[in-house]
C-alpha cells in the first residue's frame, strides 16, 4: 500500500503540523515527555507522529520500547489490565528511561476501559509514556485529559497535499492529467491517506490518471455532471435533467447522497438571486433528510428537479 511505503520516518517529513513536531522535536532532545492526547480528524499524521516519534527517540531498535494498539479492536477493560499493564510495568533497556505505548483510536474505548487506563497510566508513569490518539477528544474522560497535553492535528492543506501527491506520482512514474490532482484534493478533504489511496486506486486504470478515471474509482459525480443537471432545470427542461439524473444515478452508480452534496455545492458556485438560492439550499435539505430515513433515491432526487423547475421556485 502506497499509504504504508510514503509514510513519514521522521519528524521534518510530516507535513502541515509545524508547531506540533517542533514540540516533539524538543522531547527528542530532552529524551522527556509527558503522557500526549493526539486529536484530529483522519489521515491528519497522529498515528505517524507517534512513529516517528518513537523512531527518532530510540533509534533502529525502537520496536522494543514500542507498542501500538488499536483501541476499536481492543477497548474493552480486560485489554487494559493485561496487555496495557504488561507492557508499561516492564522496565525498558534503553537509553531513554520509559517506553512508548501508542493506543489508536481511544475514544473507541468504554468508559470502563478509559478508567482502568488512567490509574494504570498514573502507576507506571516512570517506565511508560502513553499517547492517545483519538479524533474526538470530548470523548475521552476528563481524568485522561488533565493527564496529557494535548495536541491538535488540523486537516493537511490542499497545497501540502499536492505536492506529497506530486512527488508519489514522479516516483511511480504516473502522468497526471489536466484537473485530476485537483479532483483528488478536492475529495480528500484534508485527508492525506485517503488522497493517497485514491491516487493509487485510480492508478490501476494506467499510468496516465486523467479526471474522469479519478471519479470513476472514487464514485464521485463530476462537477460537468452537476452543472448540466442543474442547468436543464433552471431552464425548465424537466425530462432532460431527469434523464440525465437516471444517468449519472444507474449507469454511473453514483448514491443519491453524494448527487445531493454535490447539488447543494453547486448552487454557491453559480449565480442566482439570492431568494432562488435560499429555496433550493431549503428543498435540498429536506430531500437528504428524506434519503437518510430510506426513501427511495430515483423518487426523491427526481421530487427535487421539479421543484427546482417549479413556477414557485423561479420566483
Amino acid at each position: 500500500m502506497w499509504a504504508e511505503k510514503y509514510r513519514p520516518r521522521l519528524l521534518n517529513d510530516l507535513k502541515n503540523q509545524k508547531e506540533i513536531v517542533e514540540q516533539l522535536k524538543r522531547f527528542v532532545k530532552t529524551k522527556s515527555m509527558p503522557h500526549c492526547l493526539f486529536a484530529g480528524p483522519p489521515g491528519t499524521g497522529k498515528t505517524t507522529a507517534a512513529l516517528c516519534l518513537a523512531h527518532e527517540l530510540f533509534g533502529e531498535r525502537y520496536m522494543d520500547a514500542y507498542m501500538e494498539l488499536n483501541a476499536s479492536d481492543a477497548r474493552g477493560i480486560d485489554v487494559v489490565r493485561t496487555t496495557v499493564k504488561e507492557f508499561a510495568r516492564i522496565s525498558t533497556i534503553s537509553k531513554v528511561p520509559f517506553k512508548l505505548l501508542v493506543l489508536d483510536e481511544a475514544d473507541n474505548m468504554t468508559s470502563d476501559a478509559q478508567h482502568a487506563l488512567r490509574r494504570t497510566m498514573e502507576r507506571y508513569t516512570e517506565t511508560c509514556r502513553f499517547i492517545l490518539s483519538c479524533n474526538y477528544s470530548g470523548k475521552i474522560i476528563e481524568p485522561i485529559q488533565s493527564r496529557c497535553a494535548l495536541f491538535r492535528f488540523s486537516p493537511i492543506s490542499k497545497d501540502d497535499i499536492s505536492s506529497y501527491l506530486g512527488e508519489i506520482a514522479k516516483n511511480e512514474e504516473i502522468t497526471l492529467g489536466p484537473n485530476a490532482l485537483e479532483a483528488i484534493v478536492s475529495f480528500s478533504e484534508g485527508d492525506m491517506r485517503r488522497a493517497i489511496n485514491a491516487l493509487q486506486s485510480a492508478s490501476s486504470l494506467g499510468k496516465k490518471i486523467d479526471e474522469k478515471s479519478v471519479y470513476k474509482i472514487i464514485g464521485k459525480v463530476t462537477h460537468e455532471d452537476i452543472k448540466e443537471i442543474l442547468a436543464l432545470t433552471l431552464k425548465n427542461e424537466f425530462i432532460e435533467a431527469r434523464n440525465k439524473l437516471r444517468t449519472v444515478l444507474i449507469e454511473y452508480g453514483i448514491s443519491g447522497q453524494e448527487i445531493i452534496k454535490e447539488l447543494h455545492s453547486e448552487i454557491f458556485r453559480i449565480e442566482l438571486p439570492e431568494k432562488k438560492r435560499v429555496k433550493i439550499a431549503e428543498a435540498i435539505g429536506e430531500v437528504d433528510f428524506r434519503l437518510a430515513q430510506g426513501a427511495d433515491e430515483e423518487v426523491q432526487l427526481s421530487s427535487l428537479l421539479a421543484q427546482i423547475a417549479s413556477e414557485d421556485m423561479q420566483k
